[in-house]
């Protein structure tokens, strides 16, 4: 038989196969969810229009939030890709008032050092369309918080260092993914770093080879809530195609 027949015989086994071994790895068929071109526009202008309508929210309602769906947010940010697949994350959720008052707590002693003698004059100048200031009361008022940790790298069984790779540019995917997918769901947040982290470990009792990425209230706004009246910059300002 010809090399090149062999080749495509290979390649239509392959085709049909729902699993191959390549470097003694097991690889899944990777199932197509094809759409024409007509669908492809309408289903990419549909989910930018949602997208589009997300806003930050500061202001929140004590309406609960059922754990299922803090359990399934977590579950699709988690479906980030990530360098070799270590998935460098640990998402908290909290919703134990006590242990949200002691963030808040801990989280505004920073933003007070921060707003009196860290930012400089444009900083705080830049934020004022914001309206934001060193008080945080959604900390306390929204049913969740979802803390992100990067693991900067694995421990193994021993304790031993493991590497992860590409950990910022992982987390910061999976971050982006949680966004998203709260925005989904009909709920709203908030990105929120006070700097520096590091109280949030020593309040969640995280291992030390974990830093605190992002920290994001998750729940429905206070009716009414009012966000600042600005503007995303036009596809012109952020592109640019090389045809």
């Amino acid at each position: 038989m010809r090399v090149e027949n062999v080749i495509q015989t290979t390649l239509k086994k392959m085709a049909t196969e729902s699993h191959i071994s390549i470097n003694g790895h097991t690889h899944v068929l990777y199932k197509e969810n094809a759409l024409s071109q007509q669908e492809l526009i309408k289903q990419s202008e549909e989910f930018y229009r949602l997208l589009d309508e997300r806003r930050s929210v500061r202001e929140y309602a004590d309406t609960p939030v059922p754990k299922e769906v803090i359990e399934t947010l977590i579950k699709t940010a988690s479906t980030a890709p990530s360098g070799a697949h270590k998935q460098p994350w640990t998402f908290c959720a909290v919703s134990n008032p006590i242990l949200k008052t002691k963030i808040r707590e801990a989280a505004e002693a920073e933003e007070k050092e921060s707003y009196e003698s860290r930012m400089s004059d444009r900083w705080l100048k830049d934020l004022e369309p914001m309206g934001t200031n060193m008080y945080k009361p959604f900390l306390e008022d929204a049913p969740w918080l979802i803390i992100i940790f990067k693991k900067v790298h694995n421990l193994d069984t021993n304790g031993e260092k493991v590497k992860n790779y590409y950990v910022n540019e992982s987390v910061g995917i999976a971050a982006g993914m949680l966004i998203t997918a709260i925005h989904n769901a009909g709920l709203v947040t908030l990105t929120h770093t006070p700097s520096p982290m590091n109280f949030l470990a020593k309040l969640l009792g995280r291992p030390s080879n974990e830093r605190a990425f992002l920290l994001l209230p998750v729940g429905y706004p206070k009716t009414p809530t009012y966000v600042p009246d600005i503007e995303r910059k036009s596809l012109d300002e952020v592109s640019k195609f090389y045809e």
